[in-house]
């Protein structure tokens, strides 16, 4: 029997971001870590190219893919094309706010129709042995947020469905950009923490606006009794993905000493190598790096050397080298002042 998945910290999908290479760097940082991949759609999972949209390096685990749709037997087919390529959960998109969602019936507009998100999570779970898991908002536009919230987890959980993941803002379909509605609707934490302590046999992850580490272990802390099951970090883990070193310490326990940005990368160079050698170009996995050294002496000449340097034909991972050592340098020159 599959063991479940630890989800004291989950890396959110990202659209353009959380690709395979980003994927396998953040696996460099945090070996517990449950990542996600950037959401794809049902229909494009069917008609599209498999290995280009879902496959993945075994270095990622544990993966999950997150599907886009609203047509139940497209996803149930979508999931089970997912599960043999191997991903650990299967999750369902219910909170991206684009336009293309709300175009296509998907995303955040699912939070309007909790018994259809009930009838595609239903497909998912009959159609693969993996968990299946729902990704939500706490409601659009002008919806009661205790309500829209209660009755998709309540919809689902109805037909099996024991995992949540809560970014607990609203996301506001009129008037407001996907960017905006990442940032502008109020966070309703506590409405986030009265779920788990009404429905106390679901596992509840929260989302939105976790900055840090301290931030991601405050949340796991127990409050009034009420002890949510995970946190899921996303732009923090991309633009400082050095904080990953610390996670499997911090937030599992985990007794290994934290991985520094240093052992990261060399952590990476295999990765960095296999894909050089298939033809990958190397700026297309190390723009996934360039926060890593946030804050440090150097921080700045690493990211122009892979930025500027990387794009420029055949360069490998001497570029990489490189920008490693304008950060040792700066260091040592930081303390020899």
């Amino acid at each position: 029997m599959r063991q479940p998945l630890d989800r004291t910290l989950s890396v959110a999908p990202m659209m353009d971001w959380t690709d395979r290479h980003c994927r396998a760097f953040h696996r460099a940082l945090s070996a517990r870590a449950l990542l996600y991949t950037e959401m794809v759609t049902a229909p494009a999972v069917l008609h599209g190219d498999h290995e280009r949209l879902l496959g993945f390096d075994a270095v990622e685990h544990p993966v999950a893919l997150q599907l886009g749709g609203s047509d139940p037997v497209q996803l149930a087919e979508a999931a089970k094309i997912g599960e043999q390529f191997g991903y650990d959960e299967i999750n369902l998109n219910v909170g991206c706010p684009s336009d293309r969602v709300q175009s296509g019936r998907f995303g955040a507009c699912l939070m309007r129709e909790p018994e259809l998100v009930a009838d595609c999570m239903a497909a998912i779970k009959e159609a693969v042995s993996v968990p299946a898991t729902v990704k939500c908002r706490i409601g659009v536009d002008d919806q009661d947020t205790e309500v829209s919230l209660f009755a998709t987890v309540d919809a689902s959980a109805a037909v099996g469905i024991d995992t949540f993941i809560v970014h607990a803002r609203k996301a506001w379909l009129k008037g407001l950009s996907p960017k905006e509605n990442r940032d502008v609707p109020p966070l309703d934490y506590g409405l986030v923490r009265r779920l788990k302590r009404e429905r106390p046999h679901l596992s509840i992850s929260i989302n939105g606006g976790i900055g840090s580490l301290e931030e991601a272990e405050a949340h796991l802390d127990a409050v009034d009794g009420v002890q949510l099951d995970g946190v899921m970090l996303g732009r923090a883990a991309y633009h400082e993905p050095a904080l990953l070193g610390q996670a499997d310490r911090r937030l599992f326990g985990a007794s290994t000493p934290d991985v520094d940005a240093f052992e990261a990368i060399e952590r990476y160079k295999p990765y960095l190598a296999a894909r050089l050698a298939e033809g990958v170009h190397l700026p297309a996995m190390t723009r996934h790096m360039l926060g890593l050294m946030h804050g440090r002496p150097g921080a700045r000449a690493f990211r122009r050397i892979l930025t500027v340097e990387a794009i420029r034909p055949g360069a490998g991972l001497e570029i990489v080298d490189r920008a490693v050592d304008a950060v040792r340098e700066a260091e040592a020159r930081r303390e020899a002042a």
